[in-house]
């Protein structure tokens, strides 16, 4: 019964949805792509007897994340590893990133389209990366006897508050879990009043630390910065994953001091690829020789507009002074780590809840400067230019943290190998209603003691 009502559920929901979606599809070219494998579960079909692990990121930078997870689980084991995003630039990115691997679109969260999916794959595990919740895809795989864990999990005070609301009918779903790494002891802390078992609950710490490339010499930042003709002698300022208004605060900065400081270049790589065309327009506007990424064969240009996709990590290499975007609009940050692990004097705007853990991490070093306006954004790239001495040490100690921060994967994939070595799941989750009365109690409980 409640699978059905998951199903109409949805299917009201995209009715709904479906104006703002054929806009969106029409206007930005999204949602175009994978329909047969999002509605109908039409996956490619594995026919390997080897084990199989089906590991699922939303979009670009969950895709990145598993990295150095699949890096171990391919050194550890003879997997089938399969790729699931939901995302187009989800989906291209895997595809580029991990194109010896199978990457598929998810199926949405429809009962006949997961079951076909896994029908197909067959997985023997399934991995989430952060806490995608679905529950058809999660129950379906639980009536498989397939584990499901969770990893690099999170729990928003947004998310907890929605799951709380809902927690009657999906305290199952998150005690059917076979294993949660949790990046926090807060986060770790919801999982367990929401019905995580403890025995299956670690702190494993951010997937993100042990993602971060750290050394600038590697070869895709190497060939990103022989196109762009860097000299030894330039100091590139890097906004990245920027959101409107913040390339017109890059640009100003640029505009203000670029004559005073001639070794200053700016690259602008914007969040969104909807947005790459109304960013060239803004440079376009401003009169300043600027080099595409996506059409110039050399960035010899001060200015670069980056309007590609899955490059941002690389262009942080060659970057000095970096701004991250998504802090000063409604986003609530992206992800600084990468910036600090290359030692670049690392800025932000205020509003980083999405990564307020990792915030507090470098703000108790003293490793990242919060700039809350355009003035202050100029004011931080002009004292890194005047004082290289202050720039450098802040990027040392940003690349301190990161260091004293990693060891994530290694606990995440020593927990995937038992549940890969336990086998399938023997037993699910009792959902008798006696079992359910003493479940609710239990979540109760948890939640009174985080409230406490």
């Amino acid at each position: 019964m409640i699978t059905w009502l998951l199903n109409l559920a949805y299917l009201l929901l995209l009715a709904v949805a479906s104006p703002w979606l054929a806009y969106r599809a029409l206007r930005h070219g999204k949602y175009r792509q994978g329909w047969s494998a999002k509605f109908w579960g039409a996956v490619p079909r594995r026919t390997s007897p080897r084990s199989c692990v089906w590991l699922h990121a939303v979009s670009v930078g969950e895709v990145q994340l598993l990295a150095p997870v699949l890096k171990q689980l391919e050194q550890r084991g003879d997997f089938d590893l399969v790729i699931s995003t939901t995302t187009k630039t989800g989906y291209e990115t895997a595809s580029k990133r991990y194109a010896e691997q199978t990457v598929i679109y998810c199926p949405l969260d429809f009962s006949w389209a997961v079951n076909r999916a896994l029908d197909r794959i067959n997985p023997d595990l399934l991995v989430l990366a952060e806490l995608e919740l679905w529950p058809n895809l999660i129950r379906m795989a639980r009536r498989r006897n397939v584990p499901v864990a969770v990893i690099n999990g999170r729990l928003s005070d947004r998310s907890y508050r929605g799951y709380r609301r809902a927690r009657r009918m999906l305290a199952p779903i998150f005690e059917s879990l076979g294993f949660v790494g949790a990046q926090t002891r807060e986060y770790a802390d919801r999982f367990l009043a929401l019905g995580v078992s403890d025995e299956r609950l670690t702190v494993t710490g951010s997937l993100k630390f042990d993602g971060a490339e750290g050394d600038r010499r590697n070869d895709r930042s190497t060939a990103l910065a022989a196109w762009a003709e860097l000299a030894p002698t330039d100091v590139v300022f890097c906004a990245g994953s920027t959101q409107e208004p913040e390339e017109v605060y890059a640009l100003q900065v640029f505009q203000n001091l670029g004559s005073e400081f001639p070794q200053l270049r700016l690259l602008i790589v914007p969040r969104h690829p909807e947005r790459f065309e109304s960013v060239a327009e803004l440079l376009r506007r401003s009169g300043l020789p600027w080099s595409r990424r996506s059409t110039d064969p050399t960035g010899r240009h001060r200015v670069i507009l980056v309007d590609t996709v899955g490059e941002l990590g690389a262009w942080w290499g060659t970057a000095h002074i970096a701004y991250v975007g998504g802090s000063m609009g409604k986003r609530e940050g992206q992800n600084m780590i990468e910036p600090a692990a290359y030692g670049a004097a690392v800025s932000f705007g205020p509003r980083t809840r999405n990564f307020r853990d990792v915030v507090a991490l470098f703000e108790r070093e003293d490793a990242t400067t919060v700039v809350r306006d355009a003035f202050e954004l100029e004011q931080f790239v002009r004292r890194c230019l005047e004082d290289r001495a202050w720039a450098d040490a802040r990027g040392v100690r940003a690349r301190q943290v990161v260091a004293s921060q990693r060891g994530s994967t290694r606990k995440t994939v020593d927990a995937l190998m038992r549940l890969l070595a336990n086998g399938k799941v023997a037993t699910v989750p009792d959902d008798s209603p006696a079992t359910a009365v003493i479940r609710r109690a239990k979540v109760r409980e948890r939640h009174a003691s985080l409230e406490r």
